[in-house]
């Protein structure tokens, strides 16, 4: 049966603008981004077969172009409607950092350090740039690979903070792996980094490491 000869409070968009968005199940939502079914699915339909197919609604959203292509239902506008979806998120995070001090707000820091990079592949460093109020600036990925073998390079970390005039940073980088322990490597750049950082006069205030969906915080644990 077609989603308009659903009853009306069954309906996702009319769901949604009579009780709020959190009434909706994520395949609900998924109808609504989707647009339409295919033949012989509804939208939500779709959606709950999507979600089972990758296992959850995370791994769907943050799937290769090549695999979600692959699936009935989903061409190449629709892909690009999840992508954009998954990247306002990001974005929204990134903003609620800027509406006030970074550590006033840890939260909502975790929250958009984890979005961004629980499930990359490979390691990315990255840094938040903080002015003297600990808001912030700018969030940038420095570098690509393991530290220990693509190398941070105390250098350009410099020469960004500079270039952002920043009086602070937080750092933050993923392990793939999902274990959250640093390695020596981890421990031995973030002194580096901030033996040279406060060369500059600009504090080090945290560095994050992100795996599988948490986060562990070198200055909770005594290693700043």
């Amino acid at each position: 049966m077609s989603i308009r000869h659903w009853p009306h409070t069954e309906r996702p968009r009319e769901k949604l603008l009579e009780r709020g968005a959190h009434a909706l199940s994520d395949a609900e939502l998924l109808a609504l981004l989707l647009g339409s079914g295919t033949r012989g699915r509804t939208a939500v339909e779709l959606g709950r077969m999507l979600i089972a197919e990758f296992g959850s609604l995370r791994e769907l959203l943050n799937s290769e172009a090549q695999r979600c292509l692959a699936q009935s239902g989903i061409g190449p506008a629709r892909y690009a409607i999840l992508k954009a979806a998954l990247e306002l998120a990001r974005r929204h995070f990134r903003e609620a950092l800027r509406l006030g001090p970074a550590l006033a707000a840890p939260e909502a820091t975790r929250t958009f350090l984890v979005a961004h990079l629980r499930d990359r592949p490979y390691e990315v460093f990255c840094c938040l740039y903080l002015d003297n109020r600990h808001r912030l600036i700018a969030f940038e990925e420095l570098f690509r690979g393991t530290i220990d073998r693509a190398g941070v390079h105390p250098r350009e970390v410099m020469r960004q903070t500079l270039l952002h005039n920043a009086a602070a940073v937080i750092f933050a980088h993923n392990h793939p792996s999902g274990v959250l322990e640093p390695s020596q490597a981890d421990e031995l750049i973030t002194r580096r980094l901030k033996e040279a950082l406060a060369l500059m006069d600009v504090r080090v205030l945290d560095h994050f490491i992100i795996g599988d969906g948490l986060c562990f915080s070198f200055s909770e644990h005594g290693l700043l």
